[in-house]
């Protein structure tokens, strides 16, 4: 089992990995001081279970859950104040951790944890039937849901919500990129490859410096030298390059 701690003081990190560590099956252990870091080590790290403080700077321990990319990892939540437990529960927290805790307590935790792991595994073990294929079958969904549903910017005094499906398009701006919404643009330390990678196949590079959300696209405008630009619902114009567009005029026929 591989366990994420996440929780903005030391102490606390600290006394979670020395239970872990005596505790078998645990193959990796790594910490993160908060919500931003937890959400920046889930892909490479690719943890079973997160071990998560609720009340943590910029974003909570909630707004973690509610933000993890799908298939998520499982969420026990470690925290000193029981008012919690029932939005806690509402995230679908596997457990409910009160401070201070003891080596028992933990293991209680984690064998619930070790129960869902292996009903997940023998799950995927069973392979459904194909079905047979006819004229009248449903064809297959075009547009599948993104990876999250939602991303998590921090602002200057707090946290901006923003939901994937109100991102119009994306722009690099240095180390950072633009999310251009109704609401504004705010700006989240990610690169442009990476966040695309994220948000799954609604959203397309158009240029080097620009990606863009395709069920925002209401036509294409073609310019000199192979380029174009594409008119959003919202009246925006984003730049298409050549280097793109042929890609972006596939999917939009494939729609």
């Amino acid at each position: 089992m591989r366990v994420l701690i996440v929780d903005d003081e030391r102490p606390a990190r600290d006394k979670m990995r020395r239970l872990l560590e005596q505790e078998p099956g645990i193959s990796a252990i790594e910490e993160a001081r908060d919500g931003v870091e937890a959400l920046e080590r889930l892909p490479a790290f690719a943890p079973d279970l997160l071990l998560l403080d609720i009340q943590m700077p910029e974003i909570t321990g909630l707004d973690v859950a509610a933000s993890l990319p799908a298939p998520a990892p499982l969420v026990v939540f470690v925290t000193a104040y029981d008012e919690y437990a029932i939005r806690a529960f509402d995230a679908n927290a596997i457990d409910y951790l009160l401070k201070p805790y003891d080596q028992q307590r933990l293991q209680r935790a984690l064998q619930r944890v070790r129960e869902r792991l292996a009903q997940q595994r023998a799950a995927q073990t069973i392979q459904p039937m194909p079905p047979l294929l006819t004229e009248e079958a449903s064809p297959p969904l075009q547009h599948p849901l993104p990876a999250i549903s939602q991303l998590l910017v921090p602002e200057r005094g707090g946290t901006r919500i923003v939901r994937v499906e109100h991102i119009q398009w994306i722009e690099t701006a240095d180390n950072y990129v633009v999310l251009h919404t109704a609401e504004g643009q705010p700006l989240m330390r990610q690169t442009l490859a990476g966040l695309v990678d994220k948000l799954g196949p609604r959203f397309l590079r158009c240029h080097r410096r620009a990606a863009v959300q395709l069920d925002w696209i209401v036509s294409v405008q073609h310019l000199d030298k192979g380029d174009g630009e594409l008119v959003l619902r919202s009246g925006a114009r984003v730049p298409c390059s050549r280097q793109y567009r042929a890609e972006v005029m596939e999917r939009l026929n494939g729609q």
